[in-house]
């Protein structure tokens, strides 16, 4: 059984970044900039923005962190996107959500400049990926499909099952399992809430990979996974035995062929895949 190490993984992908960063530093005189909107006091919330600035300060990415209290009006909180889509040093724009209640959140969204859209949410680059045109990609899924990339895990002609299908994972996750691509050509499955518990089951023991970004702890058991199945598990929750993932770990990893741990496994790729996006977002702003 293959361990799937995102942090291992992640820490090589920030290291491979800090290097390029120093070099186009000489070149191009800035390093890349991330601006980072974090609106009130979710305490999840500001757990990830603190990882996000973290990974910056390791790659040499310049963090530019905008603070503002709950009480932020919709138009007080999209002039400043307006005013870091001007920003010429700004190459990435970052809208930590949830936004608290009363703010329009797809509205500053899609404010937001599509070339400056690290996080992949925009219309346009989730359109784009739709299409399998270059674009922006939402950073879980992507650091799903680079972690099995790193680990030389094939997708072409597979039977992949994804579990959920918000936009943030199970959409986009579905799409880029189906790219054309080298790390695509998955003939793939999205279930869902709605989808009856047996079907979820014989789907997933039909899979050759399973997703699981389903958003309820241990909601994957053991007797779902056939033997010889790789399994990301992009859930995490608190529980009073520690930290769990959608998937039963212990129940299933023996029959895998490959699986991902939690924690350690997609949360690590997903800052990764977010820095990755930057450092685009700032090369193609430099060749303009």
């Amino acid at each position: 059984m293959i361990l799937l190490d995102g942090k291992a993984t992640s820490a090589a992908i920030r290291a491979e970044i800090k290097e390029k960063v120093d070099a186009l530093e000489k070149k191009h005189g800035r390093v890349p900039g991330l601006a980072v909107i974090l609106v009130g006091e979710d305490p999840a919330s500001q757990v990830y923005v603190r990882m996000k600035e973290k990974g910056c300060v390791e790659t040499g990415i310049r963090s530019i962190p905008h603070r503002l209290d709950a009480s932020v009006t919709q138009d007080e909180l999209m002039d400043l996107i307006r005013s870091l889509n001007a920003d010429d040093t700004v190459d990435g724009i970052l809208l930590q959500l949830p936004l608290p209640s009363g703010l329009d959140s797809q509205a500053c969204l899609d404010l937001i400049d599509p070339d400056k859209d690290v996080d992949g949410f925009h219309p346009m680059n989730v359109g784009k990926l739709a299409l399998g045109l270059p674009g922006y990609r939402s950073c879980t899924p992507a650091g799903v499909i680079e972690l099995l990339k790193r680990y030389d895990i094939s997708t072409s002609g597979k039977k992949a099952v994804v579990l959920g299908r918000s936009n943030i994972v199970g959409k986009p996750m579905a799409l880029m399992l189906i790219e054309y691509s080298d790390q695509g050509n998955a003939s793939t499955t999205i279930v869902h809430s709605r989808t009856p518990l047996e079907d979820q089951k014989a789907f997933c023991q039909d899979a050759d990979i399973v997703i699981a970004a389903v958003g309820r702890p241990l909601h994957v058991k053991g007797d779902w996974i056939k033997e010889g199945a790789v399994v990301v598990d992009v859930g995490i929750h608190r529980t009073d035995d520690g930290l769990v993932g959608d998937c039963d770990f212990e129940a299933m990893k023996d029959k895998c062929s490959a699986i991902s741990p939690v924690p350690g496994g997609v949360g690590p790729m997903t800052i990764a895949q977010l820095l990755l996006n930057t450092m685009q977002a700032y090369s193609d702003h430099v060749k303009a």
